[in-house]
């Protein structure tokens, strides 16, 4: 016969694994968290995450307004605007716009785009060919480059009965500093100094 209190240490060892396992999956699912929201945002266009994607082959005569909203994190000294507040999009017909970036700083930078569209339910509409967006950049003091975005809006967008009335979506983009492909939204202004 087993002794009772060996029992209950055996219960207690049992019960300490169970629960250090739920907090080890726990903490794995919260970490694995965010990368699949990302992938699942990238993939279905989500919450106004733009596609990616190669030229339309099907073009509409509807036409959509795309405003550009340009922004940058502070931390980051770079101008940076579109050569266009809008344009008017031909359904499925490639657009090429560009944008402006110019390092106002006194020393080499590096910086990261993130992007989005709204209203949100367009995201999965919007097809990014080519852009900027993708990899990081890198300005020498006072130094100013052009950026294109290649990107076309799928004509699907006026199939749909939650998004065939909207006739209007914004692109926005926001610049950070970067390091090593990340955005650092923690890096330290200089008091007294604005990001333009």
């Amino acid at each position: 016969m087993t002794d009772p209190r060996t029992r209950m240490q055996k219960k207690a060892r049992h019960t300490a694994l169970a629960c250090l396992g739920i907090v080890v999956g726990m903490t794995a699912l919260a970490f694995a968290f965010v990368p699949l929201y990302d992938l699942f945002c990238k993939a279905t266009g989500y919450d106004g995450t733009p596609l990616r994607g190669a030229a339309s082959r099907t073009v509409s005569q509807d036409k959509m307004v795309v405003h550009f909203d340009t922004n940058v994190a502070p931390g980051l000294p770079w101008r940076f605007v579109a050569e266009t507040p809008q344009v008017e999009a031909q359904l499925g017909a490639t657009q090429t716009v560009f944008f402006r970036v110019t390092n106002t700083g006194t020393v080499p930078s590096t910086g990261i785009a993130t992007f989005n569209v709204q209203p949100g339910l367009t995201g999965g509409y919007f097809v990014k060919v080519q852009c900027f967006c993708f990899n990081e950049q890198t300005l020498k003091p006072g130094e100013t480059m052009d950026f294109p975005v290649v990107f076309y809006v799928e004509p699907g967008i006026k199939d749909d009965p939650n998004t065939r009335d909207l006739s209007e979506m914004t692109l926005s983009y926001t610049y950070f500093a970067s390091k090593n492909g990340q955005p650092q939204a923690a890096l330290a202004t200089p008091a007294g100094t604005k990001a333009n």
